[in-house]
């Protein structure tokens, strides 16, 4: 269906229309305290939120996708993301609202004086991601509101705050079958919308390389590197609301669980699964029987709210990269006199912060590439490209990809308002630190 997908006239001026809003940012903390024990009602909310604020972000991505640099846009991939992104655009601005009495309507629209959202803070990522160059980022949306929420309304169409769009004073009220069927009918189409951009990821990657083969480029410009950030960080936030969303409506509730955000992630267990999976994948692309050790130290009762999956994410591709790196030095034949040296994954809970830190003796990077290893597109590995019907999602990679395990890595950690660090010791190894929010207090960052 996409793949004739067109857009029409009539929608670019919506398109344009839609683009014109801020967007609303939420923090991980505001998203846990509003979906324990969700009423229909406030599901309802939610609902209304996403149809309101999801095609506001989709409308900004599509409008930056006509308008790249450098004949970007042009390219046959790009142009099938951004069709990707209209088409789920028009479906979420045409689907029917729910029909509602009038005095339904007013319990809706009330919020019982006992909500309340704390303020969520200004993500530091946003310094990171700015562009003063760009018209989708000014430093004047750093300003948040009186709830927290930063990109103030510029339009009335966005006036309320955060709890006002978000709760319903509905314990007490029985909602119709109308309500419940609204609902699923959207978490339905917004489970459709996700699978559609499941591979968003490599086919932005895909219509980077066509750009490089037409331009005969052999790295990309600071101005597609700075695009590609907001663009990624920009679908992290999509994905997460529409996860987000989908699990609430159709997970069976969990002590641990609100939604896809675990109020209790317990860090060792996170992270050992990575380390897991990172060796198996290893010894899967040498063909080995036994990789280099991993080596974790970590307090076993360590928790925090947070997103498994992107933690899990962010440790699995760095320890991909620390293992390739050891072996690539050492050899793929380690004998028991002369085992590989292992790699230790150190964890320490601060005040502010859950610092985790990876170390490895594979040798280290030259001090004149530590800039590049945070570029789209860069790897070590040569004769590396796409498959052009690749379609994995994020969180399926080869041993070794197309130069995006660390940019995005550094993306998830910093959504949330944590970051990602790097120092290289050449000749001996590297130290890779993991810095995480323990607050989760930060807003997400929407250039």
């Amino acid at each position: 269906m996409s793949a004739a997908f067109r857009i029409s006239s009539t929608l670019w001026d919506k398109i344009h229309h839609f683009a014109s809003f801020p967007q609303t940012g939420v923090s991980l903390q505001q998203m846990v305290l509003f979906g324990q024990h969700p009423s229909q009602g406030t599901l309802l909310k939610a609902s209304q939120f996403l149809a309101e604020e999801l095609p506001v972000r989709l409308a900004h991505r599509v409008k930056e996708l006509d308008e790249l640099p450098h004949n970007l846009s042009d390219m046959p991939s790009i142009r099938k993301v951004k069709n990707w992104y209209a088409q789920s655009f028009e479906e979420l601005i045409n689907f029917p609202p729910v029909q509602l009495p009038q005095h339904l309507r007013q319990q809706l629209s009330s919020t019982g004086q006992d909500i309340f959202l704390p303020d969520s803070t200004p993500n530091p990522s946003l310094a990171a991601l700015q562009d003063h160059d760009h018209p989708l980022f000014n430093l004047s949306s750093l300003k948040g509101n009186a709830n927290g929420i930063g990109n103030p309304p510029q339009n009335p169409r966005i006036s309320y705050s955060l709890s006002t769009r978000y709760y319903a004073k509905s314990s007490s009220i029985d909602w119709p079958p109308s309500v419940l069927d609204y609902n699923a009918r959207f978490t339905r189409m917004l489970e459709a919308i996700k699978r559609r951009h499941d591979p968003t990821v490599t086919t932005v990657a895909q219509g980077v390389l066509e750009w490089k083969r037409s331009q005969n480029a052999k790295n990309i410009g600071l101005d597609i590197q700075a695009w590609l950030d907001r663009f990624y960080m920009s679908r992290i936030g999509i994905r997460f609301l529409i996860g987000q969303h989908v699990a609430l409506n159709t997970q069976q509730p969990h002590k641990d669980y609100v939604g896809i955000i675990c109020t209790k992630a317990n860090v060792h267990d996170i992270v050992q699964e990575a380390i897991e999976n990172a060796r198996f994948v290893c010894e899967e692309h040498y063909a080995m029987f036994k990789g280099p050790p991993v080596q974790l130290i970590c307090p076993p009762n360590l928790i925090f709210p947070y997103v498994p999956g992107h933690l899990s994410h962010i440790c699995f591709e760095l320890l991909k990269n620390s293992l390739r790196a050891v072996v690539d030095r050492f050899g793929h034949d380690a004998r028991d006199d002369k085992p590989y040296p292992p790699i230790k994954v150190i964890v320490v809970e601060g005040k502010e912060d859950i610092t985790i830190k990876i170390t490895d003796e594979g040798g280290g990077i030259p001090r004149s590439a530590i800039p590049l290893i945070w570029t789209y597109m860069y790897t070590t590995m040569t004769g590396q490209s796409i498959d052009q019907d690749f379609q994995a999602s994020d969180f399926q990679a080869p041993m070794a990809g197309f130069g995006y395990g660390l940019p995005l890595s550094r993306l998830y950690a910093r959504y949330f308002g944590g970051d990602l660090r790097l120092i290289s010791m050449e000749g001996y190894g590297t130290d890779v630190y993991i810095h995480l929010n323990r607050l989760s207090s930060s807003r997400e960052p929407l250039p």
